[in-house]
């Protein structure tokens, strides 16, 4: 039975990608693969990471991992939304193509970047975080939360039925992950995805976080008070508004008697900002125990180990919080990686990436080729140094879920290295970004005459992706 799913699954790979047979392409041996250790985190903003020049809080851990190795200042999310995301991180493919634009049920049954490692010979293990739905496919190894799951004694979801475990859910995903570290088979190299709960809403850190925040004063992002003088729509009408939508269970309590206006403002996004970084704090501290780890087990010459998030997140910026607009703070990930020996340590990349090449960056770090299906690109020779001369200068964003939990009004867009165009189809309105003169994207220029010429090339960019990409259902109306 075992011998049937290796051939079915090789023959898979002959069909959909024109590869070679197995017997003519031959997976290299173990001792030349490395291991993949993938730590993914929720809703972390790259601006609450130290690496990246936070203004607000330290990430040693991170740090290091940026010191040891390869910080990526330009990685996107495709979808900014948690389980649009994650299908696109298993399947290298855009929304629309892997069949989960918004919280449905991801279909185990499609390839995913995990079926090919494990038929390819790894060992294969997912802990903590997983948002899909369906169950896991394809992992050796399986311990997930059930749905978001709670900071606290998290029930998990394993193949033998559900168990509580008791304590803080950040240092439980890591023991998980620290476990299936020791149990794995020797002989084989693994993939292990981490992928914590942390820092996702309503950021609720352990008593040690907490108390580490408490009295600190979180400077505030120059945009809180944004008046959205010149947008569309779509940010006024939108409730992922500090001032007027974190709630009491957000906050942990109603505010002060008699705050109002800008003190209100001032003393929830306070609220707000210190259970949030108690959060990666303790996040940040967890991966520090996972780099200890492979120290010890003498595991880290041969593992490449990434750390990302599944999006980005507003930290007050725009006067939000939440993620799923196309605004810089939404959109742009955190994204480290070491690999001993490779990576020169201390790299900067600046390339523009995606989420949907994370699983051809593992086909190739895996020594296999990248089936035809995936629509992103390895990121391998970006991570040696090596920008080919055909990488991409431009990349297609949409998002689906309207009118979803926050009412944030369902958009497509095109991000280039200087400019963005948003399309809010519902509405027909349009939004236009210079990101180079206006980075935290205050002036829409849009309807500036004197951007005619500008708004028309990235128009004809935005409609060449999107042929591109096969995503001909240009108003797609998908709600939920």
């Amino acid at each position: 039975m075992r011998w049937q799913l290796w051939a079915f699954t090789v023959l898979t790979l002959v069909l959909a990608s024109g590869l070679r047979a197995a017997d003519e392409a031959p997976a290299p041996a173990t001792s030349q693969r490395p291991n993949i250790l993938f730590i993914m985190s929720d809703d972390h903003a790259v601006h609450a990471l130290s690496a990246y020049g936070s203004q607000i809080n330290q990430t040693p851990h991170l740090d290091r991992l940026a010191r040891e190795g390869m910080r990526c200042d330009n990685v996107f999310a495709t979808n900014s939304i948690c389980t649009p995301s994650r299908a696109t991180i298993l399947t290298g493919k855009y929304s629309h193509k892997n069949g989960t634009p918004v919280f449905n049920r991801f279909n185990p049954s499609q390839p995913t970047v995990v079926k090919y490692l494990q038929a390819a010979g790894y060992h294969t293990g997912v802990v903590g975080k997983w948002h899909l739905t369906s169950q896991p496919t394809g992992f050796d190894r399986w311990s997930i939360l059930i749905d978001q799951g709670p900071y606290v004694n998290p029930p998990l979801l394993e193949p033998t039925g559900r168990r509580v475990v008791r304590g803080y859910t950040t240092d439980i995903i890591t023991d998980l992950a620290i476990e299936f570290l020791q149990q794995r088979p020797p002989d084989k190299p693994f993939l292990l995805m981490c992928q914590h709960k942390a820092p996702h809403r309503n950021w609720q850190p352990d008593a040690k976080y907490k108390a580490m925040f408490a009295d600190k004063e979180i400077p505030e992002p120059s945009t809180l008070r944004d008046d959205y003088a010149t947008r569309t729509d779509a940010i006024r009408e939108c409730r992922q508004k500090v001032l007027e939508d974190l709630s009491p269970h957000d906050t942990k309590g109603p505010p002060p008697a008699g705050l109002a206006g800008d003190a209100l403002l001032k003393w929830k996004y306070q609220r707000y900002m210190q259970d949030y970084l108690a959060c990666v704090q303790s996040m940040d501290d967890n991966v520090g125990r996972l780099l200890d780890f492979l120290d010890q087990a003498g595991l880290r010459e041969n593992t490449v180990v990434i750390y990302t998030s599944d999006q980005g997140f507003f930290l007050g910026d725009l006067g939000l919080y939440d993620k799923r607009f196309m605004y810089e703070p939404s959109i742009r990930m955190p994204f480290l990686v070491r690999w001993p020996g490779v990576i020169q340590p201390g790299a900067v990349q600046k390339a523009m990436a995606i989420n949907a090449d994370f699983a051809p960056t593992f086909m190739e770090l895996a020594g296999l080729p990248v089936p035809e299906e995936m629509q992103g690109r390895s990121l391998v020779p970006l991570l040696r140094g090596e920008r080919p001369a055909d990488w991409r200068t431009s990349w297609y964003y949409r998002y689906y879920h309207d009118p979803g939990h926050h009412k944030t009004a369902a958009h497509y867009g095109v991000r280039t290295e200087t400019h963005k165009l948003i399309y809010f189809w519902r509405k027909d309105q349009w939004e236009m970004y210079d990101l180079v003169r206006d980075p935290h994207e205050q002036r829409n220029l849009y309807n500036d005459p004197t951007q005619a010429e500008t708004v028309a090339r990235l128009k004809e960019e935005l409609y060449r992706l999107k042929r591109e990409l096969q995503d001909d259902d240009q108003f797609a109306d998908v709600a939920s």
